[in-house]
């Protein structure tokens, strides 16, 4: 199975490196190539058509077309969430059928392959969902990555303080898609990370790279990851609410102990 999700992130990510290489190419109706015909210029141009629609403001139309895209993959969202949660509840018998079959002859690992696909069974859960809506999602937002980047018409604009084509001069935006990953990162992974400590590590490594990488890029791939994260930190409120404030009680109740 791991090998099989393995895999599959693999193709992903030759088909999503070849179009990286052409990430200082600017975008335009001419570009060729699956990638640049079906997923970066169509974003690219539904880009410049709201800004149009805003009065040629870049910035909104950045803020409103992430908001449209974040909504478009909800559905795929939502049921990541589901699978995520669905696995998790089943981590303690997994944990007791590795700690039973825990020789590493290759017949004990048949058989603790064969009772763990029984189990997933028995509960109705397939290991792969949580992997295919984020293999669907990750060519859009890294589409959308390059179509900001690669958006002239972008790079010639300002917003509030900065010029979307520029660092952001006073590194407030850095910093605020830093804190919000982080905040996004901790509410995801709540409740996985105490039995996951490479979870609980990405929940710090992921807001360390992200405001390096801000800090390096253009202020509108930055005000992006700003807005989608503070949509994703919504969603998960309202997808997680009833878990977070259990979790949040629980700890209260602990503490006062």
């Amino acid at each position: 199975m791991k090998k099989r999700i393995l895999l599959i992130f693999g193709i992903m990510s030759v088909l999503l490196l070849a179009g990286c290489t052409e990430v200082n190419k600017p975008i335009t109706a001419e570009s060729t190539g699956f990638w640049n015909e079906y997923i970066v210029y169509p974003l690219s141009w539904l880009i410049v058509k709201c800004a149009e629609l805003l009065g040629g403001s870049f910035g909104f139309s950045i803020i409103v077309v992430t908001i449209l895209i974040r909504l478009a993959i909800l559905p795929l969202m939502i049921k990541q969430t589901k699978s995520s949660k669905a696995m998790q509840a089943l981590q303690p018998e997994l944990q007791a059928l590795r700690e039973k079959y825990s020789s590493k002859d290759a017949k004990t690992q048949q058989k603790l392959q064969q009772e763990t696909m029984a189990l997933f069974q028995k509960h109705g859960v397939n290991p792969m969902a949580g992997c295919f809506p984020l293999l669907i999602q990750m060519p859009i937002l890294i589409g959308f990555y390059h179509a900001i980047m690669r958006t002239r018409e972008i790079a010639e604009h300002n917003f509030l303080w900065f010029d979307l084509g520029e660092k952001d001069p006073l590194f407030l935006l850095p910093i605020i898609a830093g804190i919000t990953t982080f905040i996004q990162q901790k509410m995801m992974m709540a409740g996985t990370t105490n039995q996951n400590p490479q979870m609980a590590m990405m929940v710090w490594m992921m807001p360390i790279m992200i405001v390096i990488f801000a800090l390096n890029f253009p202020a509108a791939l930055s005000l992006y990851w700003v807005i989608g994260n503070i949509f994703m930190i919504v969603q998960t409120y309202f997808i997680k609410g009833p878990e977070l404030k259990a979790q949040a009680a629980g700890k209260a109740g602990g503490a006062k102990k």
